[in-house]
Parts: C-alpha cells; sequence; structure tokens
C-alpha cells in the first residue's frame, strides 16, 4: 500500500505513468502461446490450440475407396459415415422478424419465423422461449420524463336518458414508426464437436482481464478436441500496451479481435465473452453472421449502446488511481467473486485478472463509447445466443441479461445460482458442461414442421368445406 502511494506521488511529480505493461516473455511458448502483429507496432498475445485430429474423410473419398476396396471392415466404414454425417446434417432456421423503432421510444420486435424451444438446453432455470411480438421501451427514452398531450381529449359526459348508446372506444393515434428493419433469412444450425475439424473456439476477455481466466475452458475443451484461440487485449496480460488513449477505444479494440477472428476462423465459429468481451462478440456476429455459428455471453449486461460514466472513479488521474489500486483490486475481489477466501484471491492472482495499469484501466473504461450498439443492433443478430449469469453478480444485475434474453431472437438464459461475475473461475465444472451442451446442441424442428402440417391440413379442410357449401348453394 505504502509501495503505491510512493510510486503514484512520483508518477504526479514526474508526470510520467507508472507500471508500464510491457509484453512479457512467455512462461510457456510450446503450449500454443503466439504474439500476432494485428497492427504495425501493436502486438498481442495469443493462446492457440490446435488438436491433432485424424483426417477427415469427404463423401467423394469414402464412395471412391469403396469401389476400390480400400474400406476394410463395416467398423471403418461407419465412422467415416459418422464424421461426414456430423459435419454436413443441420436444421435450417428461418429467422424472420420485423423491428420497428417509434418516436416516442417504443420498440416493437414481431417474430415471424420459426420458433426454438428452450428445453432442449435442460436449462429449467431463466428459460425465456421467443414470444410472436416484444415491446419494450428503448433505454435512451427510460429517464426521459413523459411530455403531456398538446391536444388532450376532453373526458365524455353520458347524457342523462335512460336509453343510452354504449360510448364508441376511444380513438388511438396512429403512432409513427421512426425506423423499421426487416430480417428474412434462413440460418443453418449444427452441432459443433470437438471431432470437427471445421470448427474453432474463441475466447474473450473484458476490462482488466487476460486470457488466463480462461484456464479451465482453454484445457477442457481443447483435451475435448476443439480449436481454441483466446486473445490478450490490447494492454492486459503479455499484450503490448500503447501509451496514447485512442489505443483502448471501443473501436481500436474490435479492430484488433477482427483481425484475430480474420486470421483463425474456421467454417463454424464460436463466440465465448465475458463482461466488456460481450460487446466485441456481438460485433464480430454482427459483422460476420456466416461464419459466427453460436455466441455465449456470460454476464455481458444489457443490449444498451456503450457510453463511458463521467462521474465514474475511473475518470480520475492514472497517479491516483495508481495510489487507490490496492482498494480497486479489493473491490474487485469482493464484488467479482460471490466468496472472497483464500481461494479465490489465488483464482485471482493464477487469472492475472484486474492486473493491468492505471494508466490502461482509465483509458479502456473512458473508450467504451459504442452508440451503435442499441438494442436494434442486438435485435437483428439472427445466431444462437447462450446466456450465463452468476446470481451473485454485483457489477451486471439479473435485469439487465433477461433484458437481452428478451431482445434478442434465438436465446436461452442459464443463472448459475453459486456464481458470481467471474462465475467462469468460480464454477468451471458447471460452465464447461453447459457451455459443451450448448456447443453439441442443434434445434429440433420437427415440431415446428408438425405444426405447419396441421395449420396446412386445417386451411385444406377449411377450404373442402367451403367448396362443399358453395356446391349445396348450386344445387338449390
Amino acid at each position: 500500500m505504502l509501495t503505491s502511494i510512493t510510486e503514484g506521488i512520483l508518477c504526479c511529480l514526474t508526470g510520467k505513468a507508472a507500471s508500464l505493461v510491457l509484453p512479457l516473455e512467455s512462461s510457456e511458448p510450446s503450449n500454443g502461446f503466439e504474439f500476432v502483429e494485428v497492427k504495425p507496432g501493436r502486438v498481442l498475445r495469443v493462446r492457440h490450440i490446435v488438436p491433432e485430429r485424424q483426417p477427415v474423410v469427404t463423401e467423394d473419398q469414402l464412395s471412391s475407396r469403396k469401389k476400390k476396396g480400400k474400406v476394410g471392415c463395416h467398423e471403418d466404414e461407419g465412422g467415416a459415415e459418422d464424421v461426414i454425417k456430423s459435419q454436413s446434417e443441420g436444421s435450417s432456421v428461418h429467422c424472420k422478424r420485423k423491428i420497428t423503432v417509434y418516436r416516442n421510444g417504443q420498440l416493437v420486435i414481431e417474430n415471424l419465423g420459426d420458433v426454438l424451444h428452450s428445453e432442449i438446453l435442460q436449462c429449467q432455470d431463466g428459460d425465456l422461449e421467443p414470444c410472436s411480438t416484444v415491446e419494450v421501451e428503448l433505454a435512451d427514452y427510460k429517464e426521459l420524463a413523459s411530455s403531456p398531450d398538446p391536444h388532450p381529449v376532453p373526458p365524455t359526459v353520458p347524457p342523462a336518458s335512460g336509453d343510452q348508446k354504449p360510448a364508441p372506444p376511444p380513438r388511438r393515434r396512429r403512432r409513427k414508426p421512426k425506423r423499421t428493419v426487416l430480417i428474412d433469412s434462413k440460418r443453418e444450425i449444427s452441432s459443433c464437436k470437438g471431432t470437427h475439424a471445421d470448427v474453432a473456439l474463441f475466447f474473450v476477455h473484458g476490462v482488466g482481464g487476460s486470457l488466463d481466466i480462461w484456464g479451465s475452458q482453454l484445457d477442457f475443451f481443447s483435451r475435448l478436441g476443439y480449436e481454441v484461440i483466446a486473445p490478450d487485449l490490447a494492454g492486459h496480460g503479455a499484450s503490448k500496451a500503447p501509451q496514447i488513449a485512442a489505443a483502448y477505444t471501443f473501436y481500436a479494440l474490435a479492430e484488433d479481435l477482427r483481425a484475430i477472428f480474420k486470421r483463425y476462423a474456421r467454417k463454424r465459429n464460436i463466440l465465448i465473452g465475458h463482461s466488456y468481451g460481450v460487446s466485441f462478440c456481438t460485433f464480430l456476429a454482427h459483422e460476420y453472421p456466416d461464419l459466427v455459428h453460436k455466441v455465449v455471453m456470460i454476464n455481458g449486461g444489457g443490449p444498451t449502446a456503450l457510453e463511458p460514466s463521467l462521474c465514474s472513479i475511473f475518470q480520475l488521474p492514472s497517479c491516483v488511481l495508481h495510489c487507490l489500486s490496492p482498494c480497486l483490486a479489493w473491490s474487485f475481489l469482493k464484488a467479482g467473486f460471490a466468496r472472497q477466501g483464500a481461494k479465490e484471491k489465488q483464482l485471482l492472482k493464477q487469472g492475472n485478472a484486474f492486473n493491468v495499469s492505471p494508466f490502461v484501466l482509465r483509458a479502456m473504461m473512458s473508450g467504451q463509447y459504442w452508440p451503435e450498439g442499441d438494442e436494434v443492433y442486438h435485435a437483428e443478430l439472427t445466431v444462437p445466443i447462450l446466456l450465463v449469469h452468476g446470481m451473485c453478480d454485483k457489477f451486471v444485475p439479473m435485469d439487465e441479461d433477461q433484458r437481452m434474453a428478451e431482445i434478442l431472437l434465438f436465446a436461452f438464459l442459464k443463472v448459475i445460482e453459486e456464481g458470481s461475475h467471474m462465475v467462469m473461475m468460480e464454477c468451471p465444472d458447471t460452465v464447461n458442461a453447459l457451455l459443451h451442451e450448448f456447443f453439441l446442441w442443434e434445434p429440433d424442428m420437427s415440431k415446428t414442421e408438425s405444426t405447419n402440417c396441421e395449420a396446412e391440413t386445417k386451411a385444406t379442410n377449411n377450404d373442402t368445406v367451403q367448396t362443399l357449401r358453395v356446391n349445396q348453394t348450386m344445387d338449390k
């Protein structure tokens, strides 16, 4: 504590930032760590694990082997066919919705396509099933006082006579839409197994974290055969820390992750984000809808545009934040974990969380400006999304994730009661099992098909009845 105060005073006197974060030599260079230069002089550390897989056998190769008689036993033949089947088959989902924004700040979402039933995920707490119509109020208009009607309609006084006609219903004023977005597309959703060579998992951390917070997830899924990619954001972990605030805006960090995504992306990519990292996953899913197959949002908050708070403690000078760093670390431990024991302190140290310079921390919090990421932006996503929320989270309220699930087209919300903001470190087994279940999930469209068949049969029967009635009338 005394050392931090002394360094902070020297920082104020000299005008130089203390505790600069510079790229470190990886302690395990052979364990999948790479340093990627996304821009000249901008270097990020990335952990990239590529499992050893057997070569994938295509249908043409399998048929040629059969003709040549090279498939020696039924077991090999069946295994090859299983690989082809699992990678090629999937369910086609009709994504159709109408998004209307009115001038009074009202948002109306009409879901006109397929509905995914949430019981397939076996998540009984926090499940949400998309409704046909969602009507919410935009966050920008919540704090504005509703203006009185300039032309109020006076109340009608009923006449005193006994024989009076019922009053007509009040006329509704037609709302004028400010913006309308129509989405009508098809999306293939399939099971993503570790044996599939066209699947890649991207893990994105939030403010103050590093790729080390995903240690349990990276080890678990790489052992299952998945290809995993986890970068350190600029100024975090072992990535380079530019000493300019513009390097830590949302757009600058998003372009870094765009470069990482384009470098390692496969045909079917799954994005897993935590806290601030959820915003970058949303950005990539919106920019590359054909490449992003599924998304996982862990304690990411509501679907609102990002705007830095002017009254935040992180607006203080870097030297003051450096003096307060022990208090900030303790506050993060208390708010980020459900318990504050020796185990949690060790997890915080191992995960290299909240271990950034005051300059980077201040620049990150001040650079969270993303006006495009509002409710409409999130409502335009057609990718299946799993929302994971820690019940004891003191940073992200529960109602924010509920609002996110309400806005999204295909969303499943899971609440982990014993978890907090760092739920993937507190409850790794629970989170890993839940994520793996979501990766393997594919929608069962038999309910939708049976419902459509029943509707078509009912319509045909109605047409037949109407035809018979017309014929009977003509005979008379």
